[in-house]
């Protein structure tokens, strides 16, 4: 173990491989936290003001945060399928499908979550990976 420091690309590769199994492992924990961390910012942000206003419940119930991984590939998504998802985050001003009309602003939630969640969920897998290194 090198402690984390490296010189070079080629020694962090060298690192990497040579500890990948736990390397991998380390990263998909810490990508799971983080997507569940992000999907949890999400649903406060969809609580009320300055993002959309609860109705239901069932929209910001909605979110889900999964993680996959293939190889060195490790994958987090948070997103929603429920239909006014797109809606309620970028606004809509024109008629829909049915003809209707609305001028619906903007509420943002997603957006504000990531940006502040980016440099968090960076620190972490960095973390995760230098711990076995």
């Amino acid at each position: 173990m090198s402690g984390g420091s490296f010189t070079s690309p080629a020694a962090l590769a060298a690192a990497l491989t040579r500890n990948g199994v736990a390397s991998m492992a380390a990263v998909h924990i810490a990508m799971e936290h983080s997507a569940q961390s992000l999907k949890s910012r999400v649903q406060q942000n969809a609580s009320g003001r300055p993002g959309p206003n609860i109705v239901t419940g069932r929209y910001r119930a909605s979110w889900q945060a999964e993680v996959s991984g293939a190889g060195p590939l490790v994958t987090g998504v948070v997103g929603s399928s429920a239909p006014q998802a797109r809606r309620l985050e970028y606004g809509f001003a024109g008629a829909d499908s049915l003809g209707r009309v609305y001028h619906q602003p903007p509420f943002p939630h997603l957006g504000p979550a990531v940006q502040e969640a980016g440099p968090k969920i960076v620190r972490e897998l960095g973390t995760a990976v230098r711990a076995v290194l």
